[in-house]
């Protein structure tokens, strides 16, 4: 069987304050976090916790009403982003399309989370004895696959992966296998999530795993590989990729903005939240592996990086382990340090943020690292961003609770 080269054709992030995703990386260049102050809505009960939300973002300029009246928020941002990257990568997008080789694989954690939280509060606390008939279809777990499929026409494959924080990462390495084997010619491959939901971050709270932060610290809240690190940042997220047959994007003049060459998963089998280098080591390995690529030829990481007291020293564990002498001098950031952790939809987010450093030549840092944990030493992380280094092919990481774990390799489509 012949196997196809990947080309990434279009991106997208939605930008939390609703400006495009190149005003967005520039910002991450810049060190600029987009972290508040969140406050839930449940007094006397509510919460106030450093968070992420994409206020600037607005659905009308995507969506019709009726449209939008049966999506959760989680689909709205991950429709809004499948559109922005098919525009880029210059698809149609006409009424009552039919594009049977087209397809579309998404992640989420956490689905429709915010449509049954309202239908909690409407059946237990405001006294309402039925819900909207809408309820189900905002709410099911491959609800934004379903609806960009309808909207874009996309006649292939509609898959929807939840593997806790490595839904995306997966989502986007299982859209590249369907094209490596010839199963489809286009794929839309991403991830959204929406977790600000009351009982979510009250769920996490009670892990003892969220930052905490007033007004005035918020922005400095998720500090990956710090010594002082204290938890990680909850965010609204979604981004999307479009993957292409490279033969198929070449003789459309499709623009060609990275190829993605490579990627690797594995389960690390042995706890449901702490993370294990083992498996981590083996996702690594394997994502370089298809690829073609050595330990060498790696400029970039851009690390999964939760700031976690666990995950952050076992993933520098698992880096030095692959990557041996070269992990010295291997340019390394967490960019959740300025975008917060999107849950399922992050290794789209980050994915998205590789792309544009290979395309930029210009690597994001990990924002407020001031103090190295010793015990997350022994790669180059970068404090502030690093331009024109000509790195040619570059890592994203996504390690998940479950001891799931997704690694995706990608080349600049020119390298420096």
């Amino acid at each position: 069987m012949t196997v196809r080269r990947v080309a990434v054709t279009g991106l997208s992030l939605i930008d939390p304050q609703g400006e495009s995703t190149e005003a967005y990386f520039a910002r991450l260049l810049a060190g600029q976090s987009a972290i508040t102050l969140h406050t839930t809505d449940d007094p006397p009960n509510g919460l106030r916790v450093p968070a992420v939300r994409c206020t600037g973002f607005d659905p009308l300029a995507r969506l019709d009403k009726p449209s939008l009246a049966t999506m959760d928020r989680y689909t709205q941002l991950g429709v809004a982003a499948a559109f922005e990257a098919w525009d880029q990568a210059g698809l149609p997008r006409e009424p009552g399309q039919d594009l049977p080789e087209a397809g579309v694989a998404w992640g989420s954690a956490l689905g429709g989370t915010l449509a049954y939280e309202q239908g909690y509060r409407a059946l237990w606390f405001e006294g309402q004895s039925r819900l909207s008939p809408l309820s189900v279809v905002q709410g099911m777990n491959n609800a934004a696959s379903a609806q960009i499929g309808i909207h874009l026409g996309l006649g292939n494959a509609s898959l929807t992966y939840t593997v806790a924080c490595a839904s995306a990462a997966t989502a986007i390495g299982e859209a590249f296998e369907r094209i490596r084997h010839g199963q489809a010619k286009i794929m839309v491959a991403g991830g959204s999530d929406a977790p600000l939901a009351f009982a979510v971050i009250r769920a996490w709270e009670a892990m003892r795993v969220l930052a905490p932060g007033d007004a005035d610290t918020a922005p400095m809240a998720c500090r990956p590989f710090h010594a002082g690190r204290r938890g990680l940042v909850l965010a609204e997220a979604a981004a999307a990729l479009i993957l292409e047959d490279w033969a198929h994007a070449e003789a459309r003049g499709a623009p060609i903005l990275a190829e993605l060459v490579g990627y690797g998963v594995s389960t690390d089998h042995s706890h449901l939240v702490r993370p294990d280098a083992a498996g981590q080591v083996r996702a690594l390995r394997a994502a370089l592996d298809q690829g073609g690529l050595r330990a060498a030829d790696i400029g970039y990481v851009n690390a999964h990086g939760t700031a976690t007291r666990e995950g952050d020293p076992t993933e520098i564990a698992a880096l030095r382990q692959v990557f041996g002498a070269h992990a010295e001098t291997l340019p390394v950031s967490a960019t959740k340090s300025m975008h917060g952790h999107g849950m399922g939809a992050t290794g789209a987010v980050e994915a998205v943020i590789t792309v544009l450093a290979l395309q930029q030549d210009a690597l994001p840092p990990t924002a407020h690292l001031t103090e190295i944990d010793p015990a997350c030493a022994g790669v180059l992380h970068l404090t502030t961003a690093l331009r024109g280094s000509g790195v040619r092919a570059a890592l994203s990481n996504a390690f998940a609770f479950g001891g799931s774990n997704a690694v995706l390799a990608f080349k600049a489509v020119h390298p420096v």
